[in-house]
């Protein structure tokens, strides 16, 4: 694989989820935790109104998740996948592939900010992204490159190729 390529892991068996699955779910019950914390501090800043939980639940994903917006287009050798991930370097992503499912997850370390006065307004992107996509073909993850310029993730996921099965006839 090219060198390009080191953001990208690359699941071995493809027909076995586990390592991608646990990491996944891992993965997921830590952003529940986190945003179900800042919607409890949304709450009892909000003195404790009840009746808003859902809009406290959607402000606090909006705090701490930044959504992956992804372009996918399709060639007869290959999906193309353009993905916004502002911010963040190879180092912070992690890009698992599938034959017909795609992740893209990143994490940063939140950069604290010490500066005189109170913040009246503040708006930035997460430190945490996620993203898992169903692919519309298979693809071969061995030969998965990607390259990431400018806070822009380009994947290119050669399709797998169709393997030729022999039928034998069987004498009763």
């Amino acid at each position: 694989m090219s060198k390009k390529a080191t953001a990208a892991q690359l699941a071995k068996q493809p027909t076995t989820v586990r390592p991608f699955a646990a990491d996944f779910f891992e993965r997921v019950n830590s952003i529940f935790e986190e945003i179900s914390r800042r919607a409890y501090e949304i709450f009892e800043k909000n003195s404790r109104i009840v009746g808003r939980d859902l809009d406290n639940w959607f402000q606090a994903e909006r705090e701490l998740l930044h959504p992956v917006h992804v372009q996918i287009r399709e060639s007869s050798e290959a999906l193309k996948v353009k993905a916004e991930v502002p911010g963040f370097d190879e180092k912070e992503l992690s890009i698992s592939v599938e034959p017909l499912r795609l992740a893209i997850t990143g994490k940063r370390e939140a950069e604290e900010e010490e500066s005189k006065g109170r913040t009246i307004y503040s708006e930035t992107c997460a430190n945490e992204i996620m993203r898992v996509v169903e692919l519309p073909a298979e693809v071969d993850p061995e030969k998965v490159t990607a390259t990431l310029k400018n806070g822009i993730l380009e994947l290119s996921l050669p399709k797998a190729k169709a393997k030729n099965v022999k039928v034998e006839t069987r004498a009763a």
